[in-house]
């Protein structure tokens, strides 16, 4: 008499199938997919693969700088920060070879007044209960509708406020025990003897003057002189190869008569300490009252890569914002 498997082929192949599968599932051993797989790395959400996979996509972005160089002169001495309006009309400016392409890893979010005033942030939330919050701002000429946001949204956020154009914050922001104005101004030098007037400071200095050894946002709107100050903040960490003593920074740039082969090294600067653009908002309302001029004013929002800043590590276990 013939067995059942002969009688029935097709049954015993459907029964067999069943089997395998489910043996499979519930196999100890370990997955083709491992931790090593595309699949595995795709599905990756904690903080350090969000970051790889934003310097991935930013170091082919560096790549794609040196070709538009090339496209249009031999070196950075052939590039025009903005084309006149005439033969042979090369398509870029200045802005286009420094696009803000690394991800930001957390909310990308602009904070304060739309309009002048507001800034492109990241990752805002993870002050929201920092007990050791720091906020350095130079620049405001009474504009602070991104520091009372910054003040209202933190439970413990100090923001420390340096304009020697003004007298106080703006009217957004009222006295309290964590803000703390001086008219001074940042710069890359030091004068500030009684004579000096204005008084400027350099921010080793000032981080000597308060007592502090970090700063969780740094924000710089200094007409200007932001080119030669972040050289002489940068450049010494460069050096020693330690991580800068901020995690954000936000700057608007002036690139008035400046040249592509000056603009370059310095913004390369900032990429070798670990700066990353993330946002930038080309300043239009400049513009509009400047019609038939270059588009020089550029806002530009930077996260730094290195050391472990609260931008880039999480917490430590333990870590509370009881102070």
């Amino acid at each position: 008499m013939p067995a059942v498997w002969q009688r029935h082929p097709r049954y015993f192949l459907i029964v067999a199938l069943v089997l395998t599968t489910t043996f499979f599932l519930l196999s100890p051993y370990e997955s083709p997919l491992s931790t090593n797989s595309y699949a595995a790395y795709i599905r990756d959400s904690t903080l350090p693969a969000r970051l790889e996979r934003a310097e991935r996509v930013y170091q082919k972005v560096i790549a794609g700088r040196k070709n538009l160089i090339h496209r249009y002169g031999t070196s950075s001495r052939d590039i025009v920060m903005f084309p006149p309006d005439k033969d042979p009309w090369p398509a870029y400016t200045a802005w286009s070879f420094f696009p803000p392409s690394f991800d930001c890893p957390h909310e990308l979010e602009r904070i304060g007044a739309l309009g002048d005033g507001g800034k492109w942030a990241c990752g805002i939330s993870r002050l929201e209960h920092k007990p050791d919050c720091i906020i350095y701002t130079f620049g405001m000429n009474y504009e602070t509708t991104f520091e009372a946001e910054l003040l209202e949204r933190t439970r413990h956020c100090q923001v420390w406020g340096y304009d020697y154009r003004s007298n106080s914050f703006g009217s957004h922001i009222k006295p309290n025990y964590r803000t703390h104005f001086f008219s001074w101004g940042l710069a890359n030098f030091d004068a500030h003897e009684s004579h000096n007037n204005p008084k400027l400071y350099t921010l080793k200095t000032l981080l000597e003057i308060n007592k502090h050894d970090h700063i969780d946002l740094l924000k710089i709107d200094i007409e200007g002189w932001e080119f030669e100050t972040l050289s002489q903040i940068i450049q010494p960490y460069i050096s020693s190869g330690e991580p800068l003593p901020f995690g954000q920074l936000i700057v608007e740039i002036h690139a008035w008569d400046k040249k592509f082969e000056d603009f370059l090294p310095w913004w390369e600067m900032l990429e070798q300490a670990g700066l990353r653009p993330f946002m930038n908002e080309i300043n239009l309302v400049y513009q509009n009252y400047n019609r038939g001029k270059d588009t020089d004013l550029a806002e530009y929002s930077f996260i730094n890569v290195k050391g472990n800043n609260i931008f880039i590590s999480d917490p430590p276990p333990g870590y509370s914002d009881v102070t």
